[in-house]
């Protein structure tokens, strides 16, 4: 129990700094768009990127939570059995 009770926990602290960093990746992103708002040119491509960032971000967040989500349930299976819930 104390094994699965660990990587519970492991498992809770990674997605949240998986989620800061998430967060952190878009605040920063629209901290230089609003940033760049008075120069025509530099807004427009600094809106771009910032879609683009936004979209990579998320994509690369759902992929290592499906991920961690994965390594989870197979750690589970491994230290209580095939017959868990």
């Amino acid at each position: 129990m104390l094994a699965q009770r660990q990587w519970r926990k492991a498992v809770r602290v990674e997605k949240f700094r998986i989620w800061v960093g998430w967060l952190a990746g878009n605040v920063i992103m629209a901290i230089i768009a609003n940033g760049t708002k008075d120069m025509v040119i530099v807004s427009v491509v600094a809106l771009v990127l910032f879609v683009v960032v936004f979209l990579a971000l998320t994509v690369a967040l759902f992929r290592m939570t499906g991920a961690l989500n994965r390594r989870a349930e197979a750690a589970r299976r491994e230290v209580l059995g095939s017959d868990w819930q």
